[in-house]
């Protein structure tokens, strides 16, 4: 087995690490409360991390990224790990990650509105129908229903709204990232940021919950920092050393992945509609992604 063959099966393990996070963080959330259960996650992962990839000191980091970086990254991972705490049932965290799966669609858009990268046609069918997958996801068992969609949207504004924020601010992460890090990875400090925000907001504002210390929540808890921390440990190395390609393109399918790995670990049945949703979604963003690659064929 070559060294990219071995990067590239790593990276993928990252793509499965990523997609348990929606049912780990809910499962955490049960037994520790929305804000103290991801303060210890990214405590815990902070420490995974800092245990498996090399430390990067403060002064090799460039300004802008330093800021900008951090800055979108812990806003980004306060809105994810918040908007499935706070979801009122494990139905609800499950869609609530759904919203969160439309970064990729946001990231080719600001991608092509930010860096001039070039775009086909076939972007606009992608956006529409990355969008329209969400609207199916909410839309409950009868699918397009502009009714049931507003009734789920109001019965729990908070954790759907935080969802797409989170989509819009990792998108502006991605791009940032590429064009001001100049290959520092930022990753162990920016959680170990995030943990300290969290902590903070625990402390200052409370969590109302009835804290259940057992050894289930503890497994729960390890897991979902382990699905945390190395899965973007992971993925750096496939992105450095595998198939980037083969990584982008599996990457797109991590919505339904994480659907039917959220759906065994809360013990919650999904819905036809919710599925067909789910890979409206998959495909929007593949075709937001070929819509780049047939321009770059084009030239």
């Amino acid at each position: 087995m070559t060294k990219q063959t071995k990067a590239t099966l790593i990276g993928f393990c990252a793509i499965l690490l990523w997609s348990s996070i929606v049912g780990l963080i809910k499962e955490v959330s049960h037994s520790f409360g929305a804000t103290l259960g991801a303060a210890m996650i990214y405590t815990v992962a902070s420490i995974f991390l800092l245990l498996t990839m090399k430390w990067t000191p403060l002064s090799k980091f460039p300004k802008k990224y330093l800021i900008y970086g951090a800055l979108l990254m812990v806003s980004y991972e306060l809105c994810l790990a918040l908007s499935i705490g706070y979801s009122q049932n494990s139905k609800q965290a499950i869609e609530v990650g759904m919203v969160n799966y439309l970064w990729p669609t946001f990231t080719m858009v600001a991608t092509i509105i930010f860096t001039k990268k070039k775009a086909s046609w076939i972007i606009l069918p992608g956006i529409i129908l990355s969008m329209l997958g969400i609207v199916w996801v909410l839309g409950g068992e009868t699918g397009f229903n502009v009714s049931e969609i507003m009734a789920n949207i109001k019965n729990n504004p908070l954790s759907y709204g935080l969802a797409f924020i989170g989509a819009l601010l990792w998108a502006g992460y991605c791009v940032v990232t590429i064009r001001i890090s100049k290959g520092t990875n930022g990753i162990t400090l920016f959680f170990m940021l995030v943990a300290v925000a969290l902590w903070v907001k625990f402390l200052v504002l409370g969590d109302q919950t009835n804290i259940q210390l057992n050894v289930s929540s503890i497994v729960y808890l390890l897991l979902a920092a382990a699905a945390m921390g190395f899965g973007y440990a992971a993925w750096n190395i496939g992105i450095l050393n595998g198939n980037v390609t083969a990584l982008a393109g599996a990457s797109y399918f991590t919505p339904v992945i994480s659907s039917a790995l959220s759906s065994l670990l809360l013990a919650t049945s999904l819905g036809w509609s919710f599925w067909q949703g789910a890979l409206m979604v998959c495909l929007g963003s593949v075709l937001c992604w070929l819509s780049t690659r047939k321009a770059q064929e084009t030239k």
